[in-house]
C-alpha cells in the first residue's frame, strides 16, 4: 500500500538518535541545506534527555524518545540503530509521519523502497510510510554505476572497499586515535571497538561472517545494489576491509559491460553524473583521497581506465565521506525529494 498523505511545505522533523555521530550530522545537514523545517525535534534515549545539541546557530534540547514523540511529526530521520528503528516503526507510521531510516532494519523488505535520490527517486512513489537509506558503501558505488549504465548495460561488478574507522561509529574513531598514540609510544593496548588492532593495520572483516565465508557487509553491497539498480540478477562481488583512516570510505570498482565502452566515454558519463566529481589526472598524481574529502557531499572518482581482463570493462577508484553522503545527506536528500 502506497502512502497517500501529502507533506506540508514546512514539515516538522524529528531526528532520532540526535546525540550520535550520524544524528549530529543530520542536524548539520539540515542546516547546511536550509531544509524548510518548521520545527526540528532532537530525540534520544532517556539518559541523553536534556542535553543540548546545535543545528546551525540554534541550540536545541534533546527529548526522550517515546512512542508519543512522533505526534505532530511529518518526517522522522532515524539514526538510532536497527533495533530502535524496529521498536518505533509502528509508532512513527501510526502518527502519520514518514520514517527515513539509516539502519539495516528494513532495507530488504519488499514494501520498503531503498533509495539513493540520484539513482532511483521513482521508488519513492510506492513507499508506505518507511523509506530505507542504503549502506554507505553501496551508495557511493551505485551513484557511479547509474552514470555508467547510461553508456552501456552492466553485466558484472566487482568491488573492493577500504572503509574508514568512523564507519563503525564514534568509539571506533577514538580507538584509532588511542591505538595510534599507544603504538607510537610503545605502549600496550587492547582492541575493543574492532576485532583486531586497527592502527597501522588492515582488517579484512566488516560485520559478521556468514555461512559462505563472506561477511554481512559484503552481502549488503550485493543485495542492495541489485535492489536499487532494479536488476535482481546483476552479478556483484564485494570484498570489504577496514583501514586506519578516520573518515571517508574508498573503493576500487571493476565493471564489465554488455557492450563496448571506452575510458573516455566512462569519464564523460561520470563527469556528467549527478553528485559525481571526476579527479582523474594520473600524470600529476591527481585522484581522490579520503584524507582530503572529509565533510564533502559528492562521490569523487579517479583512476578511470580499461579493465583488460574482460572484453568490455572499466576500472576506477572512488571516495566518499560515508557519514555525510553515506548517511545523513542521502536521508535529507530523500526528504527534499518528498517535498517535491
Amino acid at each position: 500500500m502506497s502512502w497517500n498523505k501529502s507533506l506540508p511545505s514546512n514539515p516538522v522533523v524529528a531526528v532520532a538518535g540526535a546525540t550520535g555521530a550520524v544524528g549530529q550530522e543530520f542536524l548539520k545537514v539540515l542546516d547546511d541545506l536550509k531544509f524548510p523545517a518548521s520545527r526540528i525535534i532532537p530525540l534520544a534515549s532517556a539518559k541523553s534527555a536534556g542535553k543540548k545539541v546545535m543545528c546551525g546557530d540554534t541550540e536545541l534540547t534533546v527529548e526522550e524518545m517515546t512512542p508519543e514523540s512522533f505526534k505532530g511529526v511529518d518526517i522522522a530521520l532515524f539514526s538510532a540503530g536497527a533495533n530502535v528503528s524496529r521498536m518505533f516503526r509502528e509508532a512513527v507510521v501510526d502518527a502519520g509521519a514518514i520514517m527515513i531510516d539509516n539502519s539495516s532494519a528494513f532495507r530488504m523488505e519488499e514494501d520498503v523502497p531503498l533509495v539513493v535520490p540520484e539513482v532511483n527517486p521513482q521508488d519513492l512513489e510506492w513507499h508506505s510510510g518507511v523509506i530505507a537509506n542504503p549502506n554507505c558503501s553501496t551508495i557511493m558505488m551505485v551513484v557511479a554505476l547509474a552514470a555508467l549504465e547510461k553508456v552501456a548495460p552492466i553485466k558484472r561488478v566487482v568491488t573492493s572497499t577500504y572503509q574508514a574507522a568512523s564507519g563503525a561509529g564514534a568509539p571506533a574513531m577514538q580507538e584509532l586515535y588511542d591505538q595510534t598514540r599507544a603504538y607510537l609510544a610503545g605502549e600496550p593496548f587492547e582492541p575493543h571497538a574492532f576485532t583486531d588492532q586497527i592502527a597501522f593495520n588492515v582488517i579484512p572483516h566488516i560485520d559478521v561472517f556468514l555461512e559462505d565465508a563472506s561477511t554481512k557487509e559484503e552481502w549488503k553491497m550485493i543485495v542492495e545494489t541489485r535492489k536499487i539498480m532494479g536488476h535482481p540478477d546483476m552479478k556483484v562481488a564485494a570484498n570489504c576491509a577496514r583501514v586506519p583512516v578516520l573518515r571517508s570510505h574508498s573503493e576500487y570498482i571493476n565493471v564489465e559491460f554488455e557492450a563496448p565502452i571506452t575510458p573516455e566515454q566512462a569519464r564523460e558519463a561520470l563527469s556528467a553524473g549527478e553528485s559525481l566529481v571526476v579527479n582523474d589526472d594520473p600524470a600529476h598524481n591527481g585522484y581522490p583521497m579520503p584524507a582530503l574529502l572529509a565533510g564533502t557531499n559528492d562521490v569523487y572518482v579517479g583512476r578511470i581506465r580499461k579493465d583488460f581482463s574482460v572484453d568490455y570493462g572499466i576500472s576506477f577508484w572512488c571516495v566518499m565521506d560515508q557519514i555525510r553522503k553515506g548517511a545523513a545527506l542521502n536521508a535529507v536528500q530523500i526528504a527534499q525529494r518528498l517535498l517535491g
